[in-house]
């Protein structure tokens, strides 16, 4: 089967960097050591954010050292947890704590704190509480926000004094502390017409690869019903639909026929060079994501917000990450990661990469443990 140049090269890229019999030499969930920053991701975060090549490596080195204190953070808290955000200016983690009892225990691990009110328990039966009803389509969604100390209902500006926008706000200030932000449009999913790219296509549907796990690949839910066909960027079978989820969810696995096969790359698209997955430890909020998909290739931004619930006009779907990362109409499914740890698949989102936007993607742990799949990692 032929295979575009971008995966040619990927594989090339493979081969090189980890060797032949190295395809499992780092566990999914751990932090491996990362190698140096390629000039492509430091281009684009010289773009992206503002920063030179020296700033860009000390903040990509910045958000690892603070993907592993948050884990060590949240144990240490105990019930005084309130939550934890990576702070870009300071280069350092900042956890939030109800209690000072453990505040010398945590800033030893290396943390900044914040005396706060609730814990990050509280905040989380709050959302709970919210996400058992349903939301008008005025609401664009709701999510836990550590730095608020509240769950922050974002409703779509021009609705904000509709009615059934008023009563479920009232609704869900009764729920727990909540605070109201707004947004410019409601969010959509970014599935599209088929038209040319490095796709995958279901019916009439293009979207975008996620990341490659052993046996075949995970994508939005959105994309596609379990049992339905895929096929791949040249028009042929390339495998079928197993598992899908959405609304509720949107996450699905594809199983990959023979004459396919997977390789733990996330493609740059020209902008970077295509990116080696190495693990999924799961980004803080604060630190720096970039997307791929099939339509508007490869952008970044930054994670803004966790288990957040969005209110799509299909229904609304829980436990998703919201960036500042634009995406567009095929986008849906692609890879979201940071640095060269996997974070979730495409989902939906409001504006496009001419303007701006805000994109939310499913995590991928989540999906993993969801159908007992296992990520192909460099």
């Amino acid at each position: 089967m032929k295979r575009t140049s971008a995966l040619r090269a990927a594989v090339a890229a493979l081969l090189l960097t980890v060797g032949l019999g190295a395809a499992h030499a780092a566990p999914a969930s751990a932090v491996p050591a990362a190698p140096a920053a390629s000039e492509g991701l430091l281009d684009a975060m010289r773009q992206d954010f503002g920063l030179t090549a020296q700033q860009a490596e000390e903040r990509l080195a910045a958000e690892r050292a603070a993907a592993r204190v948050e884990s060590e953070a949240k144990k240490t808290a105990g019930g005084s947890y309130g939550g934890a955000w990576f702070d870009a200016r300071t280069g350092r983690l900042v956890v939030a704590l109800t209690d000072r009892d453990e505040e010398a225990d945590v800033r030893a691990l290396g943390a900044d704190i914040r005396l706060v009110r609730h814990t990050a328990r509280e905040l989380d039966r709050t959302k709970a509480r919210l996400d058992t009803g349903t939301a008008p389509a005025g609401v664009a969604g709701w999510h836990v926000d550590s730095r608020s100390n509240s769950v922050v209902v974002t409703v779509v500006r021009a609705d904000r004094n509709a009615p059934a926008v008023r009563a479920f706000v009232e609704r869900a200030r009764e729920a727990g502390p909540v605070t109201v932000a707004e947004t410019a449009t409601a969010p959509r999913t970014y599935a599209a017409g088929t038209v040319g790219g490095d796709p995958y296509y279901t019916g009439n549907v293009r979207c975008s690869i996620g990341f490659s796990v052993h046996g075949g690949f995970v994508t939005a839910g959105h994309c596609g019903q379990a049992g339905a066909a895929v096929r791949g960027w040249d028009g042929s079978a390339m495998g079928t639909f197993q598992g899908s989820s959405f609304p509720g969810n949107d996450y699905a696995y594809v199983s990959i026929h023979s004459g396919w096969w997977t390789v733990p790359v996330v493609l740059g698209w020209g902008a970077v060079p295509d990116r080696l997955v190495r693990g999924s430890a799961e980004a803080p909020v604060g630190a720096s994501i970039c997307r791929s998909g099939s339509t508007t290739k490869w952008h970044c931004g930054t994670v803004l917000a966790k288990n957040e619930t969005v209110n799509y006009s299909q229904g609304a779907v829980q436990q998703m990450t919201k960036t500042s990362v634009c995406a567009e109409g095929g986008d849906s499914g692609g890879a979201f990661i940071s640095g060269d740890q996997a974070q979730g698949v495409t989902s939906g989102g409001w504006g496009n990469c001419s303007s701006g936007g805000e994109t939310w993607f499913q995590p991928v742990n989540e999906i993993l443990g969801r159908y007992g799949l296992t990520l192909h990692t460099a």
